[in-house]
């Protein structure tokens, strides 16, 4: 069950983040479209890596700071997928292609050219879906998930608030308009943020390119999102969901999320034989992981998994 006890965020918090270098790598996909991984730490690792696997527009610099913590923890091999479109991987020229079950194969050649045959999930949204998917395709490779802010029921006004903004928003002129663009579309959902991580979400979602800003992922996702009908009720994913059951899991939960409901959160640790959920305060869809108690959540939790 989530703390109820409200800590503030990393404004207010002392947190030691080790200064480890990410790498950069490129895995080609099945069809020849070159994917970027971050990484850090030494494959060869005997302890079980961590897979980190971002939302739907995020890349994997997202995990920067619990990569870095994680890897931490003593010799940890951390990777951080850029999925197709996103990031530093190549744009598909095809964007029926931005499709989970394309993005499942994608993960699974990646994990084939780093040699990982056991390691522990850490999706954010998508990722987490991607996360359940690889449960129903490889649950033999799942030593442990955390699903961040994502789980067995999605909420549909969620869905509809994120198909508004993805691949519509305003290009801004520097970093501080960024910020300020992003403080107008999620200043109710992040209500304790401090300037310094507005500031990280920003670069995190836009990249400089010849003088001009523009955001880090391939704009054509929005069509993805185009045919949902959100007057009819999403199909619940309580069979993917159990996929997961032979897996220790971590459920994280932004407190003003409207992607995964309380209830939904609450009945994912009911129905797993070994799951925990942590709140996220003042945090919605999807927290950053960037603040101490949930570090230290996520870090616990990887150290009990082996």
């Amino acid at each position: 069950m989530p703390t109820r006890e409200k800590t503030r965020s990393t404004a207010n918090l002392h947190l030691v983040v080790p200064n480890h270098a990410w790498n950069s790598r490129f895995v080609t996909a099945r069809d020849g479209l070159r994917l970027h991984v971050a990484t850090l730490g030494a494959a060869a690792s005997a302890r079980l890596p961590v897979v980190c696997l971002p939302g739907l527009t995020r890349c994997g610099a997202d995990f920067d700071m619990i990569g870095r913590a994680l890897a931490e923890t003593g010799n940890r091999f951390v990777m951080a997928l850029d999925s197709r479109g996103r990031g530093a991987s190549e744009y598909d020229p095809d964007w029926r292609n931005y499709d989970l079950k394309v993005e499942l194969d994608d993960l699974q050649q990646v994990l084939v050219a780093f040699g990982i045959e056991r390691a522990i999930f850490l999706g954010t949204s998508r990722g987490g879906l991607l996360t359940m998917l690889m449960g129903i395709a490889r649950p033999e490779m799942i030593a442990g998930a955390v699903l961040n802010d994502i789980g067995a029921v999605i909420e549909p006004r969620g869905l509809a608030r994120i198909r508004s903004y993805v691949g519509k928003m305003p290009a801004p002129r520097d970093f501080p308009e960024a910020m300020l663009i992003l403080r107008q579309l999620f200043g109710t959902h992040f209500t304790d943020t401090d300037e310094a991580a507005w500031l990280r979400f920003a670069e995190r979602t836009w990249r400089e390119e010849s003088g001009r800003l523009i955001p880090r992922y391939d704009v054509n996702l929005m069509r993805t999102l185009a045919d949902l009908d959100l007057e009819r009720p999403i199909p619940p994913l309580w069979p993917q969901f159990a996929t997961l059951a032979h897996a220790r899991l971590l459920v994280i939960r932004g407190e003003l999320s409207d992607i995964l409901a309380r209830r939904t959160a609450e009945e994912m640790v009911a129905r797993h034989p070994d799951a925990r959920l942590h709140e996220v305060p003042y945090q919605g869809h999807a927290p950053l992981l960037e603040d101490a108690p949930t570090i230290a959540a996520i870090r616990d939790f990887v150290e009990r998994c082996g």
